[in-house]
């Protein structure tokens, strides 16, 4: 099915909004939607709703043979599903521009950044190494699904737990949660992906653009980064030209919002943690009930 385009009053509303310092939603031109991050009853089940854009992350992970290129090094395998049920725009069994983008994005933010030692990951170098494969399937598109499905997946790979094995020669023994506790990843850092909408020619620049933002945006940037300040990747679409000082103004916005969505994640992380290991109820459907959805309580604001 084709994309429903914008009629030209919105666009005109929009725009003319944008030129105000106004936005549909009530937000600053900085400021993210609400972010709720919430783990299911298995490890490495993740589901993160950026407004209602709404991402579910799942890692698991098989023994394999290695590459060639490198016997010692497991394999980090990203997939990503755009479902019907997102939106009526994406097709069964079809992988659109869009998907291929996103897919592509995620891969050199977490497996070019080496965010997961994927040395550690070996179990008989040359013969055997764990395969971690990520799946992220998108639930509801209302825009930013690079920023939503990239924190879905970092988290989840983060929350993902491992079994352990022993090796007795060329035998390898992979134990039950009963008979030795899983291992977590080796995750170095959090590469976080932050898009950037630009209008008039980057005479206006917007951040965590909603669905009908994209539509009407002239150009799109997108920076992966961590809490270290470093960019894991950097990519630009759109016909339109950026100046040294815009790209160094949005890296500098990026650093202040990975470090807070990190900071999220962690908290996070810290609560199903603590959850667990008390013995209390979790899961999708114990967070909704217990009301104990990790978010920010980001409020949109009213327009003056």
């Amino acid at each position: 099915m084709r994309e429903t385009p914008l009629s030209n009053c919105e666009r005109e509303f929009i725009r003319k909004a944008l030129g105000e310092r106004k936005r549909l939603d009530g937000r600053q031109a900085y400021d993210y939607r609400t972010l709720k991050i919430a783990f299911g009853y298995d490890r490495g089940c993740c589901r993160v709703d950026l407004g209602q854009t709404r991402v579910l992350a799942q890692v698991s992970c098989e023994i394999t043979s290695p590459k060639q290129q490198r016997p010692s090094d497991g394999v980090l395998f990203v997939n990503v599903e755009l479902s019907p049920m997102a939106s009526p725009v994406f097709e069964v069994g079809r992988m659109s521009d869009q998907g291929v983008e996103i897919n592509r994005i995620l891969e050199r933010c977490l497996k070019e950044s080496r965010c997961v030692d994927t040395e550690s990951l070996c179990i008989i170098a040359g013969e055997k190494v764990w395969q971690i494969r990520v799946d992220v399937h998108v639930m509801n598109h209302d825009g930013n699904l690079i920023d939503c499905s990239s924190i879905a997946a970092i988290t989840a790979l983060a929350h993902f737990r491992r079994p352990d094995v022993t090796v007795d020669g060329t035998d390898v023994i992979v134990h039950t949660i009963e008979e030795k506790d899983p291992l977590p990843l080796s995750v170095h850092h959090m590469p976080i992906c932050v898009s950037f909408s630009f209008y008039e020619q980057g005479k206006f620049l917007l951040v965590d653009p909603s669905d009908k933002e994209e539509k009407v945006m002239d150009g799109k940037m997108v920076i992966g980064m961590n809490k270290h300040r470093e960019i894991c990747s950097l990519q630009v679409t759109g016909q339109m030209l950026l100046l040294k000082d815009q790209v160094l103004r949005c890296s500098n916005i990026a650093v202040v919002k990975v470090t807070e969505i990190t900071e999220w994640i962690q908290k996070a992380l810290e609560n199903d943690r603590q959850a667990r290991s008390n013995g209390e109820r979790f899961g999708f459907r114990e967070a909704v009930v217990m009301d104990t959805v990790t978010t920010n309580q980001m409020n949109p604001e009213k327009l003056k």
